[in-house]
Parts: C-alpha cells; sequence; structure tokens
C-alpha cells in the first residue's frame, strides 16, 4: 500500500449562507498524480490553501506527513528570498530578480522554481502554466513528470492533465468526487453519469406526469359518481347510498394512494443542460471586404526593447488568428500597438490600415477596468449588447454564469467569473472584430470548451493571443509567430504550422539541450568560485569539462 502523504477529514467551510466546502475525507498518497478540478467559483484555490496549511478551515482536521509547497497562481515569487533556494532549479527555469519589470511568464517560472527548490514530498499546484511559452511549458512539464513526490494539480491546461494525472478530483457542489484514472476517463465517465441523470431525470418527470394525471381522472370520476334522486323511495335510497358511498370510499383510497406515491416519488434534480445559440454573433454589421487589417512594421517598440523590425502581416475577413512566441517577444505589445495605445510606452512605426467598416472589441488581461463593479453581471453585459436579453442569458449560461448568478454584482465575483462576464460582454457587443489577450486565463475547463464553442462559431475576425496549446488548435484556422525580430504566418492553423517544423525537430531538441547543459554550467561555475559545505572542487571540475565536451559534440551534431 502507497504510503499516506496527507490526510484530511470532516472540512468545512463557508461563505455567508453558502457552504462552500463540505467534504469528508480525502487523502493523498506518494504515487498520487491529482487534477483538482471544478467551476470557477467552485472552491479549489480555498480546498488547496486548506490543504496545504495557508488558510484554517471553518473545522475539520488535516495531517500532513511530509513537507508541502504551493505553486501560487500570483506572486512575483521572488528568487533568494529562501536561503535553501535550489540554485540549480533556477537556473533551469531562469529565476531572477524581481526589478519591476518582469513579465507574467517570468513570475510564473519564479513561482515554481521557488516552490520545487524546497523538495517538497507533496507539491501543490495552482493554475502553474499561466503566461508561461511553449519553452515554459517544456520545462514545466518535465519537472513534474519527474517529480518524486505527490502532485495536487489545478490548471485548465488540458494536454498536462492528460500528461500527468492519474486521477482526478472534481468539486461540485462542496463535494469531492473522485474518478481514478486520467482527465480523458473522468470526460467519458463524467458524461456517461449525465446521460445516466438525464435518463432518470426523464423517467422521474414522466412518471411524475402519469400519477398526477391519475389523481386528476379519481378525482373527476368521484365528483361524476351520483346521489340518489329525492323521488326514490326508502329501501331503494337506502341501497344507492351505500353503492354510492362505497364507490366514494374506493375512489378516495386510490386517490390517496397515488397522491401517497406522488409524495414518495424520489425526486430527481434536473441535470444542467447548456441552452443553444439560435443566432450567430459578430455579423450585425459584417465588414464586406476581403481583408479587415494590414500591418506594416517598419520598428514595434516597447520602452527600450525592439521587439520586431521591417516586418507585417494581414488579417483576412472571418479569420480566426492566433498570435504565439515565447516569453516577452511582444506579443500583447503588438496588439496595443494595433490598438494605438502608445501612452503605455509602446512606440509601433508603420502603416496600420484598418477597414472602415471594422468595430473592434478588446480583451485586455485588465478586463474588470471596463465594467462597473456596483452592477451585476446583466446589467454589465446589456450595457453594451446589440441583442436582446434571452441571447445574453444563454451566451453567459454557455460561459458558466446561470440562472441567479446573473444577478450578481461585480464585486462579489471571482476571477475567473470577471472574465467571463467581460467576454460576455464582448461577445454580444456591437463589434465584428475580436482581439483576445489570453481570453482563457482563470477560466475552467468546462467554460473553456463552451467558449471555444463560442469562438467557432462567431461570425466576425479573430486575432488572438494563447498559450494554451489545445485552445490555439480547436480555435485558430491560421497562425502568425514571432520568429527572431520578424512575423511568419502560417495559413491552416496549429498542424500545418507544426509539420514544417518536424524536419527541424532534431535541431530545435538539440538547442534545448544545448540551453539546458549551458545554465548547469553557470551554477557549476558559481559553486567552483564559491564551494559550498562538502563540495569536492575535483569533482565539480570535472563535471564542469563533461558537459563542455557534451555542449560541443551538440554543436557539431554529433
Amino acid at each position: 500500500m502507497s504510503k499516506i502523504m496527507l490526510d484530511a477529514a470532516e472540512i468545512r467551510m463557508s461563505y455567508g449562507e453558502r457552504c462552500l466546502l463540505k467534504i469528508d475525507q480525502l487523502r493523498i498518497c506518494e504515487s498520487d498524480r491529482i487534477g483538482l478540478i471544478g467551476e470557477n467559483g467552485a472552491g479549489k484555490t480555498t480546498l488547496l490553501r486548506i490543504l496545504a496549511g495557508e488558510t484554517p478551515p471553518e473545522s475539520g482536521t488535516v495531517r500532513r506527513f511530509v513537507p508541502t509547497a504551493v505553486i501560487h497562481q500570483e506572486g512575483t515569487g521572488n528568487p533568494g528570498e529562501d536561503p535553501g533556494e535550489d540554485p540549480g532549479v533556477r537556473a533551469r527555469f531562469r529565476a531572477q530578480a524581481d526589478s519591476g519589470s518582469l513579465s507574467g511568464g517570468e513570475m510564473t517560472r519564479n513561482r515554481i522554481s521557488g516552490a520545487l527548490s524546497s523538495h517538497p514530498g507533496v507539491l501543490m499546484a495552482d493554475e502553474p502554466t499561466t503566461d508561461l511559452d511553449q519553452e515554459g511549458l517544456m520545462l514545466l512539464r518535465k519537472a513534474l513528470t519527474e517529480f518524486q513526490g505527490a502532485i495536487l494539480l489545478i490548471s485548465h491546461d488540458r494536454a498536462l492533465l492528460r500528461t500527468l494525472c492519474n486521477r482526478i478530483w472534481y468539486l461540485r457542489d462542496g463535494e469531492i468526487l473522485d474518478f481514478p484514472g486520467g482527465y480523458d476517463d473522468f470526460m467519458i465517465e463524467r458524461d456517461r453519469r449525465m446521460d445516466r441523470e438525464t435518463f432518470e431525470y426523464e423517467k422521474y418527470r414522466a412518471e411524475q406526469k402519469r400519477l398526477k394525471e391519475s389523481a386528476q381522472r379519481m378525482a373527476e370520476r368521484a365528483s361524476q359518481v351520483k346521489k340518489a334522486p329525492g323521488r326514490m323511495g326508502n329501501s331503494e335510497a337506502r341501497l344507492h347510498k351505500r353503492e354510492w358511498t362505497d364507490s366514494v370510499l374506493q375512489l378516495s383510497h386510490a386517490g390517496r394512494t397515488i397522491r401517497n406515491r406522488m409524495e414518495h416519488l424520489e425526486a430527481k434534480e434536473k441535470p444542467k443542460a447548456l441552452p443553444e445559440i439560435r443566432m450567430k454573433l459578430g455579423v450585425a454589421h459584417p465588414v464586406e471586404a476581403k481583408t479587415v487589417l494590414e500591418c506594416t512594421c517598419g520598428l514595434l517598440r516597447a520602452g527600450t526593447s525592439e521587439l520586431l523590425c521591417d516586418t507585417g502581416f494581414v488579417l483576412p475577413t472571418g479569420s480566426r488568428t492566433a498570435l504565439i512566441g515565447p516569453n516577452g517577444c511582444g506579443k500583447t505589445t503588438l496588439l496595443r500597438g494595433l490598438l494605438d495605445q502608445s501612452g503605455s510606452g509602446i512606440q509601433l512605426r508603420g502603416k496600420v490600415r484598418w477597414n472602415p467598416a471594422v468595430r473592434i472589441g478588446w480583451f485586455d488581461q485588465h478586463h474588470e477596468r471596463t465594467m462597473n463593479p456596483e452592477k451585476s453581471i446583466l446589467e454589465n453585459v446589456m450595457e453594451a449588447s446589440v441583442y436582446p436579453e434571452h441571447v445574453a442569458r444563454t451566451v453567459m449560461a454557455r460561459l458558466g454564469l446561470q440562472g441567479y448568478a446573473v444577478f450578481k454584482p461585480l464585486r462579489l465575483l471571482s476571477g475567473g467569473e470577471k472574465a467571463k462576464t467581460a467576454l460576455g460582454r464582448l461577445l454580444l457587443m456591437d463589434c465584428n472584430t475580436l482581439l483576445l489577450d489570453e481570453p482563457t486565463n482563470h477560466l475552467d475547463l468546462f467554460t473553456m470548451e463552451e467558449l471555444e464553442k463560442l469562438l467557432v462559431a462567431y461570425g466576425g475576425t479573430l486575432l488572438f493571443v494563447s498559450h494554451d496549446e489545445e485552445f490555439v488548435r480547436k480555435i485558430a484556422t491560421r497562425i502568425i509567430r514571432f520568429d527572431g525580430g520578424k512575423l511568419v504566418t502560417t495559413e491552416g492553423g496549429w498542424e500545418e504550422m507544426k509539420r514544417p517544423a518536424q524536419t527541424k525537430g532534431a535541431a530545435a531538441d538539440r538547442s534545448l539541450e544545448i540551453s539546458r547543459l549551458e545554465m548547469r554550467m553557470t551554477v557549476l561555475s558559481a559553486r567552483m568560485a564559491r564551494p559550498a559545505k562538502g563540495d569536492r572542487p575535483e569533482q565539480l571540475q570535472q563535471e564542469y569539462l563533461e558537459l563542455a565536451r557534451s555542449i560541443r559534440a551538440l554543436k557539431e551534431g554529433k
């Protein structure tokens, strides 16, 4: 039997009148790779913090038998704050001190490095892929795969969940549903349970309807039983009264039996079924021309950093274009430059020609600034909507905000719920071209799937930035990639972009391995300059020379 690393019992947590968590028992063992999933606002981060000992529950106990570390969603993760940090891990993830200008991906690398440096027995990670580029994702996946302890992971990266997890915890209505197996196994089982719940609900409604109709027929028959006429003789009247009484009693008894069955009929809740959208969004005022944008970029600069030079691209009408590249290459800067947001230290020299018919919708990573925190979700959405309320509520339902949830004021929402509101607001506006900067950040897996469907069916033009490979794969019909200060366009989406790269795969792998070995040499150089207690200088020197030979062989293609 696997060693128990963490045990929790009778965990209870509430916010106001809402019971957020009511979990009887949870257990993490040494071989577990657990994916914790659930809708936005379900309490995933709260549960993780309780299990890590960062937030006390209202009641219940958590016993941790090994050291625990957490990769948080936010914070700079400034390296060097903990003297026990592993310099090798820091070098591997290129962790760097916070100079006040770190990108989102750089801060994520710092947070990952800080947690892994402590070499915990249980590693908990809350959306560790946020803002990471492809190289960062590869490093993270490799580190988590090689990790020797147990892992509890909150992530919307489906590829990571598939690769890593052997168990899924689904947090729903405050309780944990434990699914053995990986993410795909969970999805199959979830769909199977949904089909079963739908069948049982329909069966329950059919039986409920049948019993109601039977009770109504009994009542009608009882009302139709005639009393004895006044002109009838006494003996006949007594006989008729006895027959009438027997009939009424029989019908009343049958009616009571039916009502009793109705009262004891096990109620079944209607499964959450998302409504379909009956109209195509983004076509209120279509662009008739072949292109919505032509950009010739002589120079793109952010502060003192030159990001692009003598390059450009076009945006065909109706296309769905993903803008991809490593952290810090200038994706968000380019989007801001296209919108002429030069006040934020951005300089774009060249020609940016938008078609006059274009109506732009912009999803900033700081989307909450565009909404009123005192107004409800529905009020914020309808404020700019060109569609009627029933369409707006259908869109919001598909984004995971159903029923009375749309009347909650914005200031009470989680980050994911605010993102859903901002996305719904954009989709319902009088826009025919959307520019989206990391639209999937903070969204739960189920909302991401629905957003994918909405964007695939969108009637306008999309230009979006995303590090989520599966999201890009499903949405994009073309790719614009940052490559050495140039923009390289691939028609045909993700698969087409990857096809020519397959022949260069070995060279790319060599380049990544050379970078890794060079970082290791840097660490060794620092240790040789200042040997720590227990270091053997001759051994460090030998390893350094072996690394140098390996790098030379890789560069020569041997």
